[in-house]
């Protein structure tokens, strides 16, 4: 696996993603009519499928960057977009809880990220979005079951510091019920992001169908 550690994708593809909605994948799909009714009924079932708006006050991509949905599994979805030309592809979800220490403390809204860009040779890369500045010089920890990795810090995204874990993080994420996310802002806030397994790899499959 080649790491290529890319934050302004990643601070797009938010962006580009909070702004996914029911009515954009609908016009998606009356512009293309050329489709079979087959195909237009398994779009109409897709959009219905798909996590509504995660950020209201974002109205639009960066960079005209529009993601498609591909499909929804558990709390995943895998999406494909192709920002300057060169196609992505990647499974997304948002936590399935979270909680802050001291309590309730705002921020923008977390994500976890699994990338695959055919262009950089980049397959299965693990990101994370936790909402907040991190600590400089701090480093994230995800946590499925005894086993830990140490993500690499920048803003608001974390990167696995240690590329060679990253297959047998992915490994862990397939097989796992969920995974746990912590961090610190450079506030002092600590977080913990609790994200639910179920339909990941489902997600990586297709993914993995769509940028080989």
């Amino acid at each position: 696996m080649t790491r290529n550690y890319n934050y302004k994708w990643v601070l797009a593809l938010t962006v580009a993603v909070a702004t996914v909605s029911m009515p954009a994948l609908a016009q998606k799909k009356s512009d293309k009519t050329d489709k079979s009714e087959k195909t237009q009924k398994s779009a109409a079932t897709t959009a219905q499928a798909a996590p509504k708006s995660q950020n209201a006050a974002a109205t639009a991509a960066v960079g005209g960057v529009q993601p498609s949905l591909l499909g929804q599994y558990g709390d995943w979805g895998a999406y494909t977009a192709s920002p300057g030309g060169k196609k992505i592809c990647f499974a997304l979800a948002k936590p399935a809880k979270g909680s802050t220490e001291p309590p309730n403390r705002p921020r923008d809204p977390a994500y976890m990220f699994i990338s695959t860009r055919p262009a950089e040779k980049v397959t299965n890369e693990v990101s994370v979005i936790l909402g907040y500045g991190l600590k400089p010089s701090s480093d994230a920890l995800v946590e499925i079951g005894s086993s830990k990795y140490a993500m690499y810090t920048q803003n608001d995204g974390a990167w696995i510091k240690n590329a060679a874990e990253e297959n047998r993080l992915i490994e862990a994420l397939r097989k796992g019920a969920d995974v746990v996310v912590k961090g610190e802002s450079s506030r002092g806030t600590r977080t913990t992001d609790t994200y639910a397994l179920k339909g990941l790899a489902q997600a990586l499959d297709r993914v993995g169908q769509e940028c080989k």
